[in-house]
């Protein structure tokens, strides 16, 4: 299972909790401006072209703009996911 959860919204940015459970794979995707992952539960491989990383409770990673990845839970884990709000994503990568 995964999910995308909105949670608060500002005049700049917004914030949603990402969910993934089992190992299940969010879609491969990039976006139009930088973000932050912030890590609360578990763990999850955030994978790009050239490099995998894996991320722990706690853990923040500054996702970049414009470069292909993905997230998977290795099994589980829960996110914090701050970014603007004129964010566009592209999953047709």
């Amino acid at each position: 299972m995964k999910k995308s959860i909105p949670l608060k919204e500002g005049s700049v940015l917004i914030t949603k909790q990402m969910i993934g459970t089992d190992g299940t794979a969010f879609p491969t995707h990039s976006a139009s401006h930088e973000s932050a992952l912030v890590m609360t539960e578990g763990s999850c491989e955030l994978s790009f072209p050239d490099a995998v990383h894996i991320l722990n409770t706690g853990d923040t990673f500054i996702v970049p703009a414009d470069v292909v990845h993905q997230i998977v839970g290795t099994p589980n884990f829960s996110a914090v996911h701050i970014m603007p709000k004129d964010i566009r994503f592209n999953f047709d990568v």
